[in-house]
C-alpha cells in the first residue's frame, strides 16, 4: 500500500494558501470602513452567509476528527455530526433573529447593551478570548498533522503556516475579506470529500463488498459511563452553537432579522449535506487503515485512504484533493476564530478602535493559539472542539436565551451564572486536558463531560441571582426587548412614532 505523494500534496496546500491570499485580496479591495472591518456594513445576503458560516463552522473536528471517531469507536460517534447540525435548529428557534437585531458588533457588545453594565461586558470579552483561544487550538494542530502525514514536513510547520496565512488575511481584510474566503473554503472543502469518497466506494465494491465490522470496536476511553457521557455531549452541541463566538458574529452582518433566520435554515441545509462524507471514510477507513485504531492518528485516516485503497495517480490526485480541502478547514476556522478574538480585543484590551488597532489584535488573536498548539501535546480534534462547546454551551447559551427572553434578568444574575456556569466548565476542562483526573470514574466523566451539570448550573444561577436582585433590572430593559422582538420596520416606526410625541 503506497504512501501519499508528497509533491502532490504541496500543489495542494500552496495552491489552497494561494486562493486563500487571492480572494482575501478581493475582499480588501472593497473593505473600506470600520463596519466593513467587522461586520461587513452588515450587506450580506443569506445564501452567502450561509455558505460563509458553514465554511468557518466545517472545522478540523469535522473533516478529520469524526472519521477518525467512527474509525475507533463505531456508529455511537455519530452523535457528534448530529449534534453539530441540530445546534443551528435551536439557534434558529431562540437566537438568530433577535440577536441580528439587537445592533451590536460583538456578544461584548450584546451583553452591555442589554444589561447596561460594562463589568458584564468585561466578563463576557474575556470568556469569549478564552473560548475563541481554546477552539483555535485543534486547528492549528490538526493543520500540522496534515503537513506531517502528507509532505513528512515537521509538524509545527502546519501551525506556523495556518497561523500566518489567517493573521495576514484576517489583518487584511476584516469580515468583509473573509466572507469570500469562507464561502470559497466551504465548496472546496465539500468537493475535497465529496469527489474522493464516490471513487473509494466504487473501489471498495470493487473489493466485492467487504463488510465493515464494529464488532470490536474499541471501548471509548469514557465509557465506563456511556449515558452520561452521550447525554454531555448532546447537550454540549446542541446548546453550544449558539454561543460560538466565530459563530454569532456571522449573524451580526445580516440585513435584517429576517434574512438572519433565512440565512440559518441554508445552514442547516449546508452543515447537513457536509455530515454525509465523514462516516463513509471512518467505516472504509476500518477496513483500509486499521493500524491507525491503535497509533493515537486515527483523525488520519481521511488524508491516508486515497493512497491505500486506490494508489496510483489516481490515488495521489485524490490524496491532494482532501489535502487542500484539509487546510481550506483549518484556514477557514481559524479565520472566524480569529477574527472573532480580534474584534473583542479590539474594543475591549486596545486603547483604541481603529483598523490599525484591529489589525494588531488579529496578531495578539493567533498568537497565544499558536504558542498553545506547539506546546501542548495533541488532544483527538473532535474532543478538544467538543470540550469548547461545554464552554460555550455553560456560559453564553443561558446569556443569550434569558438576555433575549426574560426580562428580569439583572448584571449580577449574568456575572453569577457566567462565573458558575461557564467557569466551572473552563475549569473541568483544564484539568481534563492537564490529565489531572484520569479515567475510569465518574470524576473523570463528569470534567471530560461537564455540560450536564454546568449548563444548568449556569442557568439557575442566572435565574436565582436575578431574582434575589430585582432593583438591579436595567432602566432600558422594555427598549430592549421590543427591539429583539419586533421586525425592524416596526422598531423603527415606533421609536419615530415616541421622537414625535
Amino acid at each position: 500500500m503506497s504512501a501519499p505523494d508528497h509533491m502532490a500534496s504541496w500543489v495542494a496546500v500552496a495552491l489552497v494558501v494561494l486562493a486563500t491570499v487571492l480572494v482575501g485580496g478581493f475582499g480588501l479591495r472593497i473593505s473600506r470602513t470600520t463596519s466593513d472591518f467587522y461586520v461587513a456594513s452588515r450587506t450580506v445576503r443569506p445564501r452567502l452567509n450561509a455558505a460563509a458560516i458553514s465554511g468557518e463552522y466545517l472545522s478540523a473536528a469535522s473533516f478529520l476528527g469524526v472519521a477518525g471517531l467512527v474509525l475507533v469507536h463505531g456508529p455511537d460517534m455519530l452523535w457528534y455530526p448530529v449534534g453539530y447540525t441540530a445546534g443551528y435548529l435551536v439557534l434558529l428557534v431562540f437566537v438568530a433573529a433577535p440577536l441580528r437585531r439587537s445592533g451590536a458588533y460583538t456578544l461584548p457588545d450584546f451583553a452591555e447593551g442589554r444589561l447596561e453594565s460594562r463589568q458584564v461586558r468585561r466578563l463576557v470579552s474575556a470568556l469569549v478570548v478564552g473560548a475563541g483561544w481554546l477552539y483555535l487550538v485543534p486547528q492549528l494542530q490538526g493543520a500540522g498533522l496534515t503537513l506531517k502525514i502528507l509532505t513528512g514536513a515537521p509538524g509545527w510547520l502546519g501551525d506556523v503556516l495556518v497561523a500566518t496565512v489567517v493573521a495576514a488575511a484576517v489583518a487584511a481584510g476584516g469580515m468583509r475579506s473573509i466572507t469570500f474566503v469562507q464561502v470559497f473554503q466551504y465548496w472546496l472543502k465539500l468537493t475535497a470529500l465529496l469527489v474522493p469518497a464516490l471513487f473509494l466506494v466504487l473501489a471498495w465494491q470493487g473489493d466485492g463488498r467487504p463488510r465493515v465490522s464494529f464488532d470490536d470496536q474499541f471501548a471509548v476511553f469514557r465509557a465506563d459511563h456511556p449515558l452520561y457521557a452521550t447525554y454531555g455531549l448532546i447537550v454540549a452541541t446542541f446548546l453550544g452553537t449558539m454561543g460560538l463566538p466565530h459563530v454569532v458574529v456571522r449573524f451580526y452582518t445580516s440585513p435584517n432579522g429576517r434574512d438572519a433566520r433565512r440565512t440559518t435554515v441554508a445552514v442547516l441545509a449546508l452543515v447537513g449535506l457536509f455530515y454525509l462524507l465523514p462516516p463513509i471514510y471512518g467505516a472504509l477507513g476500518r477496513l483500509y487503515t486499521p493500524e491507525l485504531r491503535y497509533g493515537g492518528d486515527a483523525d488520519a485516516a481521511v488524508l491516508l485512504l486515497p493512497a491505500r485503497v486506490i494508489g496510483g495517480l489516481g490515488g495521489d490526485f485524490l490524496g491532494a484533493l482532501i489535502a487542500g480541502g484539509a487546510f481550506a478547514a483549518f484556514l477557514s476556522t481559524a479565520s472566524g476564530l480569529t477574527m472573532a478574538v480580534a474584534g473583542v480585543i479590539t474594543q475591549d484590551v486596545l486603547p483604541a478602535r481603529g483598523v490599525r488597532h484591529f489589525r494588531l489584535a488579529t496578531v495578539l488573536a493567533i498568537a497565544v493559539p499558536l504558542a498553545g498548539s506547539l506546546l501542548v501535546s495533541r488532544v483527538p480534534v473532535a474532543d478538544a472542539v467538543g470540550m469548547a462547546f461545554a464552554v460555550s454551551a455553560s456560559s453564553f447559551c443561558p446569556l443569550l436565551v434569558l438576555g433575549i427572553w426574560w426580562r428580569r434578568l439583572t448584571p449580577p444574575g449574568a456575572v453569577a451564572g457566567l462565573l458558575l456556569g461557564g467557569g466551572s466548565a473552563l475549569l473541568a476542562v483544564a484539568i481534563t486536558v492537564s490529565g489531572a483526573v484520569r479515567p475510569p470514574g465518574w470524576p473523570h466523566a463528569l470534567l471530560a463531560w461537564p455540560a450536564v451539570w454546568s449548563v444548568p448550573v449556569g442557568f439557575l444561577a442566572m435565574i436565582l441571582v436575578s431574582l434575589a436582585t430585582p432593583g438591579r433590572i436595567p432602566p432600558g430593559t422594555n427598549a430592549a426587548m421590543t427591539r429583539f422582538h419586533l421586525p425592524e420596520a416596526l422598531s423603527s416606526a415606533r421609536a419615530a412614532a415616541g421622537r414625535e410625541r
